[in-house]
């Protein structure tokens, strides 16, 4: 089978791990039973040797649609041919109090009589473990034989057989009958599945009243419900119910240029991404969600050096070590190779973090519940450590790999960070050195105005010393360092439009003009960062060519309403998929947009 365009899948998930399943019925990634556990089926990564699993009706020349259950995340994938029509039903049960993990997937024929093949083929520890495989009763039984130890079973309601160690089954259906797999976990104490004719319905009734009531939560009732929602049923599904964690991504070795080395794993918990995906939440309402994490950062708080500083990101059970290793047997989605696990950004200095998380906690006290004495201790620690290194060179919010530098975005995180501090003691009478914090904060400012100006360009730029732009700026007047009416800031937007805008899309920098960051090759446009401009151009009041930019970058989008990392020359999806970056960044654009728009009586 050829590699699918990044942009062809779609997911489903449990809030454990996730499964990508593509167009032609295949779920060709999946991490399990965590997000950032080995592998069992990773042929997005390897045609050959990853592993899949795969229901395939006989259709010549079918048309094929994929589409959500309206808010939902159950994905149906259906097959359109003059033979026949076809639906496959994929999902996985939230409820898992009383059954291990499980992959949900139902075969339907809607019209005519079609022929399927079934085959599941996991392949564990990313590929390099063997397997054994046990018959009990009428299920099957995948071991693996490496340090995982994990073990599946594979259950239906008609007979699958081996071969070379692969569940196949190949059945006949006609209008109306269906075909019902399911893979689960086997864990001890926990009985095996037994699919009988109410099994799957059953699943499927309540993991759709689940998604359902979810969504439900949400208080947006704006021009772009369905967009937005779909954004945030995407980041729920990214966020760990066991932890309260959230990932950048499910997925990892998808390239930011194909055939390139730019092939990250984003399966962990950036304090960035993060703290940007719990301010989008609870715009939304979604405060549960933030109580989850803040439990999590708490905990991180706890652990964090004994100067007050915090590591850059960290595995979603709050592990710090993240070693970055490759997988030299994998050939890479489309041949782009290292496929790397882990990552050494984990030890990199990335100052900005300290801002995004305390704007994020500022937004916690205000809209969640009030942080307690112990979270005030660290925050009172973090801050301290932070006065005495703002001005430090670091390797910033694109984590380059060429060299640290003294980055403006860097800066003006570091005075949120401050900002945010002085703001939460004065609100809740909370003790704390505020003078000293106000006196920092603001040196820090006075250096951006003195150090990061062009006035050659006419614009805020990248880095001390330098002349490149870059799009991180666009946050500036978001988090309100600056007034998005400022005569510096608009000619800063003029610029950005200028240099890094191709159409609607934004890049976060041209290459050769900024910092290097230590690899070859050109990536593509940047997803948040044409959402970062949107929400720009709406909060200076270009209300017109906000929403223009904003509903052109919608069509980018997939046929899901899904987006990965950025988007290539050709509009095609790259890097790893979905991120969540993206979708914050969309919901925040909507959001901000929307209630200017109404606030102007404009449609």
């Amino acid at each position: 089978m050829a590699y699918a365009p990044i942009e062809d899948y779609g997911i489903i998930g449990d809030l454990h791990t996730v499964a990508l399943v593509g167009r032609n019925g295949s779920i060709d990634f999946m991490c399990f039973p965590q997000f950032d556990s080995p592998t069992i089926f990773a042929a997005l990564l390897d045609d050959q040797k990853g592993g899949r699993f795969a229901i395939t009706p006989d259709l010549d020349h079918a048309r094929t649609k994929q589409l959500y259950l309206p808010d939902t995340n159950i994905l149906l994938t259906r097959f359109l041919s003059p033979d026949g029509v076809v639906e496959i039903s994929d999902f996985m049960p939230v409820d898992q109090e009383r059954r291990a993990h499980a992959l949900i997937r139902r075969a339907k024929v809607v019209r005519g009589q079609v022929r399927f093949r079934m085959l599941c083929a996991p392949r564990f520890d990313y590929a390099r473990a063997a397997h054994r495989v046990e018959r009990e009763g009428d299920t099957w039984i995948f071991a693996s034989e490496g340090a995982d130890q994990t073990r599946l079973r594979l259950c239906s309601d008609l007979p699958i057989k081996m071969e070379d160690q692969d569940g196949v089954c190949e059945f006949k259906l006609k209008a109306g009958e269906t075909a019902a797999f399911v893979l689960e976990e086997v864990r001890e104490g926990l009985a095996p599945c037994r699919i009988d004719c109410s099994f799957v319905s059953s699943h499927f009734k309540t993991t759709s009243d689940y998604w359902r009531a979810w969504v439900h939560r949400s208080n947006y009732r704006g021009r772009w419900r369905e967009v937005v929602n779909r954004s945030a049923l995407a980041l729920k599904l990214l966020t760990s119910s066991r932890h309260g964690s959230i990932v950048a991504a499910p997925t990892f070795g998808l390239p930011e240029v194909i055939g390139g080395e730019r092939n990250w794993d984003y399966r962990f918990t950036w304090i960035r991404d993060a703290s940007f995906t719990l301010y989008a939440l609870i715009r939304l309402g979604y405060t549960s969600e933030t109580h989850g994490f803040m439990r999590w950062l708490e905990e991180r708080c706890k652990d964090m050096e004994p100067n007050g500083a915090l590591q850059t990101m960290y595995g979603i059970d709050g592990r710090h070590e993240l070693r970055e290793t490759t997988l030299d047997h994998l050939e890479g989605y489309r041949g782009s190779r290292p496929v790397r696990i882990g990552n050494a950004a984990h030890s990199q200095l990335q100052l900005d973090i300290y801002g995004e998380l305390m704007d994020s906690l500022y937004m916690y006290d205000k809209y969640g519940s009030p942080i307690g004495y112990e979270t005030w201790q660290n925050i009172l620690r973090l801050i301290s450590w932070l006065e005495g290194n703002w001005d430090r060179p670091d390797e910033g919010i694109w984590e380059v790999r060429g060299g640290q530098q003294e980055f403006l975005f860097s800066r003006l995180m570091c005075w949120i960070a401050l900002d945010r501090g002085i703001r939460l003691s004065r609100k809740r009478g909370l003790p704390a050195p505020v003078v000293q914090w106000k006196q920092t904060r603001d040196r820090i400012y006075q250096d951006i105005f003195e150090n990061f100006w062009s006035d050659k360009k006419r614009s805020f730029v990248q880095m001390k010393g330098s002349e490149a732009l870059d799009a991180s700026a666009l946050l500036m007047p978001l988090v309100k360092f600056v007034s998005p009416t400022d005569e510096r800031w608009r000619q800063t937007m003029e610029a950005i439009e200028r240099e890094l805008m191709d159409d609607s899309l934004v890049y976060r920098y041209r290459e050769g003009q900024a910092a290097s960051d230590g690899l070859t090759g050109v990536e593509g446009t940047f997803s948040m960062c044409s959402f970062w401009f949107v929400e720009a151009l709406s909060r200076s009041g270009d209300l017109p060519k906000a929403r223009f930019y904003f509903e052109k970058m919608l069509g980018y989008a997939n046929h899901l309403g899904l987006y990965a990392e950025e988007i290539g020359p050709s509009g095609e999806h790259l890097g790893n998929f979905p991120q969540a970056f993206t979708h914050v960044a969309l919901i925040s654009a909507a959001y901000d947009l929307d209630r200017r728009l109404d606030a102007a009586h404009l449609d």
